[in-house]
């Protein structure tokens, strides 16, 4: 009697700081949740407003592109110094006009926020979709690609069209990192209970003191980069609860590597 005690109160000693430790991570696990709602639900407010007010600057925006072009054609027909001048001037304000209608489509994408239709998708067709749809630009570019596919990765739930965009905004961005040419590598592969991306670029590198803030809305280390493409890229692939891994070395290259949870059939155990 006196062991089977004294084996109840070991076991009590042991399950006791166990129990409170889940109890712990448990509060916390229900707090995160609780703030991550309070903030989507801010983010969801503050994306409406800017959304709207992002529509309504394209109109007029819409409406001076217009009319600078139509200047410029009435401009070209004049063969005079002074008229050659203003057309130049033209053309530098339509490239303005162009790159701020850019940067307003880009931020009615992130601040419009995804939502996933979520469906069997196999991954390493839509990667090749956007490596197909992107191959041309990016040979004139003088960037080669090249692809490693794994066939035996399982299909996942996806919304195709927004992993598209997420993985095209990275593709880019690769591109961007090499102005003199290059390569540029895109691999599937299964790691344990996710199936990774990697998309690998033979570009600039970034520096270190920038590795955190590359995912930081409107930062850009290039002079006509948005600074919406990667933090749109993460905001979706956070949304197929997937994270996105970065490793960089100046001078050689980068590797964004996309991590997407293995979705299991019912009653298979981890």
């Amino acid at each position: 009697m006196i062991l089977f005690l004294l084996g109840v109160i070991a076991a009590a000693v042991v399950l006791i700081p166990l129990g409170c430790l889940y109890a712990k991570r448990s509060v916390q696990r229900a707090r995160e949740m609780e703030e991550r709602a309070r903030v989507s639900e801010r983010l969801a407010f503050v994306g409406q407003l800017a959304g709207g007010l992002a529509h309504e600057i394209k109109n007029p925006l819409g409406t001076l592109h217009l009319n600078l072009q139509l200047l410029k054609e009435d401009l070209e027909k004049a063969a005079s110094p002074k008229e050659k001048r203003l057309c130049k001037k033209i053309d530098v304000l339509q490239r303005e006009s162009k790159r701020l209608e850019e940067i307003l489509n880009d931020f009615l994408r992130y601040a419009r926020g995804p939502q996933p239709n979520l469906a069997e998708q196999n991954v390493n067709r839509v990667v090749d979709d956007v490596v197909s749809f992107i191959a041309p630009e990016m040979a004139l570019h003088k960037v080669q690609v090249e692809t490693h596919y794994d066939e035996n990765i399982p299909k996942l739930k996806l919304d195709a069209d927004l992993m598209k965009q997420a993985l095209l905004n990275i593709v880019i961005n690769a591109q961007q990192a090499m102005p003199d040419g290059g390569e540029v590598v895109v691999q599937t592969s299964r790691q344990g209970d996710v199936v990774q991306i990697d998309i690998i670029d033979t570009g600039e590198g970034i520096a270190e003191e920038k590795m955190d803030k590359i995912f930081n809305v409107y930062f850009s280390t290039k002079k006509t980069g948005t600074g919406l493409g990667l933090p749109t890229a993460r905001r979706i692939i956070e949304e197929h609860r997937g994270a996105i891994k970065i490793q960089s070395e100046v001078g050689k290259g980068t590797c964004f590597s996309i991590e997407l949870p293995v979705t299991r059939p019912e009653g298979e155990s981890p």
